[in-house]
């Protein structure tokens, strides 16, 4: 911790300049959570060798390659999950929607090893396709993994899953695809602080075959507000 700086000022005279060291690990990391936002949230059920049910929420989560298909999970330490997927190495992502945003809160206290949150948080442990650990059943999608390694670096554990088998609930399906207002996402911003879709906008990708020869900023694509 920098001797001068040891908290956050309340209001900044010019640009902030930081480097982690400078502030307590504690205040950086609520000045992080609250710039990389919004934040998808997996809410990643497991079981153990013993046949324990775990479900918990992690907002260090997204989809990361489509060759193949994986998705990641940041832990703080070591959780019920990583100590689950160690043993039994796979896991379900059900995706967080507004009708379980409490539910899922819930399931976030620290509960002991033994404890199975699928019964405190009255959820339905739905029987998966290809994986061991059940699903949520009241979540409208579920992504089902097998483990494909787990990368460390000191506190932060970082588990990376190969997707092997999708579900996705009717009622989100519009026009061949998933309509992310019927699906109705959550997201986490910082603390306590969640949020939902809102405004949705569109704007097209360009393509260098369209830009050659331009004058570059008269071809950018621009935005639609849906």
């Amino acid at each position: 911790m920098n001797a001068k700086n040891p908290v956050p000022p309340q209001e900044l005279e010019g640009a902030l300049e930081l480097s982690p060291g400078e502030w307590p690990d504690r205040e950086l990391y609520l000045m992080l959570t609250a710039l990389v936002v919004p934040r998808p949230i997996g809410w990643i059920s497991t079981v153990s060798a013993a046949g324990v049910r775990n479900v918990a929420p992690y907002s260090y989560f997204n989809l990361m390659g489509s060759d193949p298909f994986v998705v990641a999970f940041g832990s703080s330490g070591v959780k019920d999950s990583l100590r689950n997927i160690r043993e039994v190495p796979e896991f379900v992502c059900n995706i967080v929607t507004g009708h379980v945003l409490e539910k899922m809160n819930f399931t976030s206290a620290d509960y002991p090893p033994e404890q199975d949150e699928f019964e405190w948080a009255g959820l339905t442990p739905a029987t998966s396709m290809k994986v061991r650990p059940p699903r949520v059943g009241e979540a409208k999608a579920h992504l089902e993994c097998q483990l494909v390694q787990v990368v460390s670096e000191r506190n932060t554990h970082v588990v990376i899953g190969r997707v092997v088998h999708v579900h996705v609930d009717k009622s989100v399906w519009r026009n061949g695809r998933v309509d992310p207002r019927l699906l109705d996402p959550v997201c986490r911003l910082s603390g306590s602080l969640y949020a939902s879709l809102g405004e949705i906008m569109s704007v097209q990708r360009p393509a260098w075959k369209d830009l050659e020869g331009s004058a570059g900023q008269d071809r950018m694509p621009r935005l639609e507000r849906r």
